[in-house]
């Protein structure tokens, strides 16, 4: 264990192709190389994972509290303050009203608004099962 903390990435490559017989993720930083080689060494030497822990990650894996099933029908409002500003986007037939125009899209609203490229659901606060 305390010889994953002293290795260059070479060596990390190296080790994680032994233990887990894959290639390397893309773009994974060393320390997080360091953290899964840790995790999986000292899981192999106390013989697996705890009792019961399987299962639990299993149902947190399954367990949907976190989404949400809303959909924007027309009629609904979608509110954001932006450097003091409030900005109200209604939600019409086949798109969005802002200040008066009329948008197929959350993401030019958005645009207009800060002055840079954002997702628009992104930039209201939506999740993507929420996305028309």
């Amino acid at each position: 264990m305390a010889e994953i903390e002293t290795m260059d990435r070479a060596a990390l490559i190296a080790a994680w192709d032994e233990v887990y017989g894959t290639p390397v993720p893309k773009r994974l930083s060393r320390p997080f190389l360091r953290r899964f080689l840790a995790f999986e060494l000292q899981a192999r030497q106390s013989s697996g994972l705890p009792q019961g822990f399987v299962g639990k990650l299993q149902k947190a894996a399954c367990d949907d509290r976190g989404a949400t099933n809303t959909t924007l029908k027309p009629g609904g409002r979608l509110i954001r303050e932006w450097n003091g500003v409030t900005h109200v986007v209604d939600v019409v037939e086949g798109g969005f009203l802002w200040n008066g125009q009329r948008y197929a899209s959350l993401s030019p609203i958005a645009r207009a608004i800060t002055g840079s490229r954002w997702s628009g659901p992104r930039f209201f606060g939506l999740n993507r099962s929420a996305w028309p």
